[in-house]
């Protein structure tokens, strides 16, 4: 089965939480901290690889977990770090946002992108010591693993696409030359799934795509709708393949106009690159007043004749791909830089709807760490606040006495002109 889209669910591991420990050594209050960091949680990462031409294994496994790192022990010893998950991917897979932004275009077989980046590990007790502090009860949470949905859509990597209507005999053409052995048949929508073929035979080795599914209207659903159009993207060349025969029930030249009209519909951009006409079925008795209304159609283009079936003319139109080829470059596919956060320096208050305020900014990756439920690692946080001027700002904001302040997780409260634990 071929897929070409799905959705799918990527989580990465959150960091292991730092550890609260005290040495035993004499003339040292408490022994003195000696707790570790907790290790790094896993990220999950896709990989290239050239082996793959379909997006189906993720119709059946949608979720892509990476273990988190483990916690922190005595000693200074450092918790382990999680294994990174790697996810195999097709080439040509671009991967995008819920909200559509695409953060990833994998293209380059071997390569391998961090989508969803691990947590760092949670420091322990013994980064907390100071003068004030002689013996810190207080260590870090690990730091949270990212998770979301992602889209991944497969664009088949290939240099020459295959356009036409239904049994214009685009599957016989790419099975005449190349390798692949597509579904042949002589009723409408024989091919469902885009077909990829290397061709050999003339010069350097190139890929062709056959593409299924274009009809009058298909850019707006009919039929197979545009569904597969996008797999012509990155192509160089297109072959525009035209049934001639006296045996087709419409004409050559308004085919070729239907699908150029289609094409200019989709992608502009997909409709200039270049195009070779390809006159098929030329071995059928008849066809030669088909392929003189296409050539009226298309002139001054040439009209390549051919016969996808016995081979006739075939080798000559593939030289012209070769040709063609040679002297197109590359379309250019606007290159995905990583994805990275960004750096929130400060922070402000919000209104909560049930009251009180909302601490929104730089202090929530901070608060995001914090031990909610251990007194110690609460009381540091409010000591962190007041440094960076919470309570300034509350008094400026003139919070009333009693008002609820929330950070992450934690609560605190407006109290007689300081910010207070309850």
């Amino acid at each position: 089965m071929f897929v070409d889209e799905v959705r799918i669910y990527v989580e990465a591991g959150s960091g292991g939480n730092g550890a609260v420990s005290f040495r035993r050594e004499k003339f040292v209050p408490n022994g003195g901290p000696d707790g570790g960091d907790g290790g790094r949680g896993g990220d999950v990462l896709f990989e290239v690889d050239p082996g793959l031409n379909t997006l189906m294994d993720f119709r059946h496994q949608k979720h892509y977990r990476a273990q988190n790192g483990q916690p922190g022990g005595i000693k200074n010893m450092y918790g382990r770090d999680a294994e990174d998950v790697v996810v195999r991917v097709p080439p040509g897979t671009i991967v995008k946002k819920e909200s559509g932004e695409a953060v990833a275009d994998l293209t380059i077989p071997g390569s391998r992108t961090i989508i969803a980046k691990g947590g760092r590990g949670g420091k322990g007790n013994s980064h907390f010591a100071s003068s004030r502090h002689r013996v810190p009860r207080v260590a870090e949470k690990g730091q949270p693993g990212e998770g979301f949905w992602v889209t991944l859509e497969l664009n088949l990597l290939a240099d020459v696409g295959l356009v036409g209507f239904p049994n214009a005999g685009k599957s016989t053409l790419i099975s005449q030359i190349s390798a692949s052995r597509p579904k042949i048949a002589d009723y409408p929508f024989t091919t469902l799934v885009p077909n990829l073929g290397v061709v050999g035979d003339y010069g350097d080795p190139f890929v062709v795509a056959d593409v299924p599914g274009l009809i009058e209207g298909a850019h707006t659903g009919l039929g197979l709708g545009d569904t597969f159009l996008r797999h012509l993207n990155r192509t160089r060349v297109l072959v525009h393949l035209v049934d001639v025969s006296p045996q087709a029930d419409h004409e050559p030249a308004n085919d070729y106009r239907i699908i150029s009209h289609e094409l200019q519909a989709f992608s502009p951009e997909l409709a200039g690159r270049p195009v070779i006409v390809a006159a098929n079925k030329m071995d059928v008795p008849g066809s030669q007043e088909g392929l003189q209304q296409l050539q009226d159609a298309v002139s001054p283009r040439a009209v390549w004749p051919i016969s996808a079936l016995s081979g006739l003319g075939v080798g000559a139109l593939m030289w012209e791909v070769r040709r063609v080829l040679d002297v197109t470059p590359k379309p250019v596919i606007e290159t995905l830089e990583p994805v990275m956060k960004p750096v929130v320096h400060g922070y402000s208050l919000t209104p909560e709807p049930s009251g009180g305020f909302r601490v929104v900014g730089d202090v929530e990756e901070r608060a995001s760490m914090t031990l909610w439920g251990n007194p110690h690692a609460e009381e540091y946080f409010l000591e962190y606040l007041r440094r960076r001027g919470l309570e300034s700002l509350l008094r400026r904001q003139r919070a009333e006495d009693g008002t609820p302040v929330y950070v992450g997780q934690g609560t605190f409260y407006w109290r007689e002109g300081e910010l207070v634990l309850e």
